[in-house]
């Protein structure tokens, strides 16, 4: 892998401008080796979940819970920062540094949840891909099951050739799903004032509290935190402070790149659902119900559209969902296990929901809701040792680094607390 990205050091430095400024064409160069890890990153919060949360949040509750996607896409650049940071100066992933700095007890503890966020990831990204399939080429659920199955051992098969063949894989497809989400919005003629509106300020009825925190679940994704610290290392050519302060630079304008135009797909998702289904008296149940319903409102190339990004984000997500799966298992309790193994292995709860015949819709939001239950045991332990000078040196986060960390830790308790108190006490 390191030969992968030697062509950090052929690229030409020329500082004979006036002030020492790089040249255009040269900093773009330089910007380029380094991008790559947050479009992988970001494809986790793209995923089947979030058009299941988005189109449900849409269609019931108009334009309202717009800033949920606001606030969750600034929790999740602010914690991929953190993780990216922690790799790049660390050398070693999140998990790993949980290994060497938590006692066992805790590290299996951290494992087991870190391991069912990562099944409830995986149900949700296979079934998207299964749903994909069978919206735009009728196959059989259980047969679409099966070949996303193939599908992503392929894509899988891609690391032999390095991280860039898959991280340009995954661009790709990322690109792929953006082009569709501009084609819904431009044909859908949302009202704009409206958006902006909801945008920027809060609204949340004891109706919306699941899909709100679905909505967050599916956002700021725990998986990917861990995997984020792991994408980065090998691009870590020194310890030296110069090098490693540039790499987490150039990291920064990875990460704001990739989660604006996440932000901007998921925004896109429930203006689309809002304007489509919302203001024509549509109440999605199922992203069956949501592929159906375009055609007659906006045509049918709008639902071939829709199913098309749908099948993109499922089989993109499913790669980075066992990658990740790699870097928890290894990190937290030393367990080694294949790829396509591992990939068998998280294929059979989406395929079990198949032959049950249960709605995927209802799955997928259940399934980010976990997710969001299951964030504070990825960011607690990202804040603490990032915090450590003992271990980030000159690195360590500001307290206001610090003060917002623990912000985001205790907005997503509380709502996940308000979500457990509507469902059980009121």
């Amino acid at each position: 892998m390191g030969r992968e990205y030697s062509t950090v050091d052929s690229v030409a430095v020329d500082r004979s401008v006036v002030g020492g400024r790089l040249p255009d064409i040269a900093r773009l160069k330089r910007l380029w080796v380094y991008l790559g890890p947050a479009f992988i990153v970001s494809v986790a919060y793209v995923d089947p979940g979030n058009f299941a949360t988005n189109i449900s949040g849409g269609s019931y509750f108009n334009y309202n819970l717009l800033w949920v996607i606001l606030w969750s896409n600034l929790m999740a650049i602010l914690l991929q920062n953190l993780s990216a940071k922690l790799g790049i100066v660390t050398g070693r992933t999140l998990p790993e540094n949980c290994g060497l700095l938590f006692s066992r007890p805790v590290n299996w503890c951290l494992w087991a949840v870190a391991e069912v966020a990562a099944m409830a990831t995986d149900l949700a990204e296979f079934l998207g891909a299964a749903l994909g399939l069978y919206l735009l080429f009728h196959v059989p659920m259980l047969w679409a099951g099966l070949l996303t199955g193939v599908i992503t051992f392929l894509l899988l098969g891609l690391e032999r050739y390095g991280y860039r063949a898959v991280e340009s894989t995954i661009a790709a497809m990322v690109a792929l799903i953006s082009v569709a989400y501009i084609f819904e919005v431009f044909i859908a003629r949302p009202d704009w004032p409206q958006v902006a509106i909801h945008t920027v300020l809060p609204a949340m009825s004891a109706e919306s509290t699941m899909v709100a925190v679905g909505m967050l679940g599916a956002t700021v994704m725990p998986h990917v935190i861990y995997l984020h610290s792991a994408l980065v290392l090998p691009r870590r050519r020194s310890s030296n402070e110069g090098e490693l302060r540039k790499h987490l630079r150039m990291e920064k304008v990875d990460i704001t790149l990739a989660m604006n135009i996440a932000f901007l797909i998921n925004a896109s998702m429930v203006v689309v659902s809002a304007a489509v289904f919302h203001s024509n008296g549509f109440a999605i149940e199922s992203i069956e119900e949501a592929h159906k319903t375009l055609a007659p409102l906006l045509g049918g190339l709008s639902s071939m559209v829709f199913g098309i990004a749908l099948l993109a984000s499922g089989l993109s997500s499913s790669v980075v969902g066992t990658m990740a799966g790699q870097v928890i298992m290894s990190g937290f309790v030393g367990l080694k296990m294949s790829l396509w193994l591992r990939r068998l292995v998280t294929m059979m709860p989406a395929l079990i929901v198949i032959m049950l015949g249960l709605n995927p819709l209802n799955i997928l939001i259940i399934s980010q809701v976990a997710l969001s239950f299951a964030l504070p045991a990825a960011v607690i332990p990202l804040i603490l040792i990032t915090g450590r000078k003992d271990v980030m040196g000159p690195f360590t986060n500001s307290c206001w680094l610090k003060l917002g960390g623990w912000l985001v830790v205790f907005l997503i308790i509380a709502l996940n607390g308000v979500l457990l108190c509507r469902t059980f006490i009121f």
